[in-house]
């Protein structure tokens, strides 16, 4: 409610015999009791819209910092890998060394085999500064307080549920579509109070009157009727429902096309992620390549290329799976 208001009168001119007059008021205007009643309820209302907008922030920051673990349990992963790698490309480079002093392999083997093993070195310590830089980024998003990875924990579980599961859950758990809601129910009722505002104003009030000695006093009422005030903001606020109502429908279309997209996207490269896992499982080619090279069933550069194209494969199928998991963490944002 408004500050209650104070006025006051002394007239000591004029024809009036040497009386004088004084009056003083104390007024108090309010809307009327349904309005209050319908701001409240707008109120909190509002109040929820903020939450859930805080609420799709703080999922996005969460989502972001599930990719970037995802991110880092693959380069760990790829460390492991490039670190066999590393030891047995100086298997190989020493074992070479043995056949150059023998005379059985020229220096220019001996050169691409230490090549190839200074490389392996380097590979391993880029993907360690890979992976601080990331830890660096994760550490940001944690406010500066260092993470450590162990207590979080890895799922290794790659399967979803069904598309309409996971979208009937996405419904009613996702802040955004929440929002969507949210911002249909304030509109909603803004309608019931714009309606309300064309109620009249009331004041209540006491007044004193003196002239002379003699003087009244009691209680003052009043009412103020808005003629123009209200001017065609119900229908104003009837425009903005329907807007909001098109835009839900509208947002959430586009929303649940995304998602199946993603989930289609998901489901193809899982097929194909365990394609490659099968077979590369079956194979166990690079220690069946490295047996040929020790027997010298195969030069180094037969050796060298036909390991590359299994290292390749594999390195291939890792990034499969770090897509898959970032693809997982998207369809399950509703879950942060």
């Amino acid at each position: 409610m408004p500050d209650p208001q104070f006025s006051a009168f002394y007239l000591p001119y004029g024809d009036n015999n040497g009386a004088d007059y004084t009056e003083y008021q104390i007024s108090q205007s309010f809307e009327f009791p349904s309005v209050y009643a319908a701001r409240g309820k707008w109120n909190d209302l509002r109040a929820q819209e903020l939450e859930s907008g805080y609420a799709k922030l703080r999922q996005d920051l969460l989502l972001k910092a599930n990719k970037l673990f995802v991110n880092v349990t693959t380069l760990e992963k790829q460390k492991e890998l490039q670190r066999t790698r590393r030891e047995q490309s100086k298997q190989v480079y020493d074992q070479i060394q043995e056949l150059y002093k023998k005379e059985q392999v020229g220096i220019l083997d001996l050169n691409k085999a230490k090549i190839a093993w200074i490389q392996e070195q380097f590979v391993v310590e880029q993907t360690e500064t890979e992976i601080q830089n990331v830890l660096l980024l994760l550490e940001k998003l944690n406010g500066g307080e260092p993470i450590d990875l162990s207590t979080i924990g890895f799922h290794e579980d790659i399967e979803v549920e069904s598309l309409n599961t996971l979208w009937q859950a996405k419904m009613t758990q996702d802040p955004e579509l929440r929002q969507l809601n949210i911002n249909e129910s304030v509109s909603l009722q803004k309608i019931k109070l714009e309606r309300n505002k064309v109620l009249p104003d009331l004041s209540v009030g006491y007044n004193h009157q003196g002239i002379s000695g003699d003087n009244f006093s009691g209680f003052y009422g009043g009412i103020s009727i808005p003629l123009w005030n209200s001017k065609n903001k119900v229908k104003a606020a009837k425009a903005g429902y329907k807007y909001r109502q098109s835009q839900t429908e509208a947002v959430t279309t586009t929303l649940y096309t995304d998602f199946q997209e993603k989930y289609n996207r998901y489901q193809l490269l899982l097929k194909k992620y365990r394609e490659y896992q099968k077979t590369m499982k079956s194979l166990d080619s690079e220690s069946l390549l490295f047996k040929a090279f020790e027997l010298g069933e195969l030069s180094f550069m037969d050796y060298y290329v036909e390991l590359q194209f299994y290292r390749d494969a594999l390195d291939k199928m890792l990034q499969m799976e770090k897509e898959l998991y970032q693809l997982k963490a998207e369809l399950l944002k509703h879950q942060l």
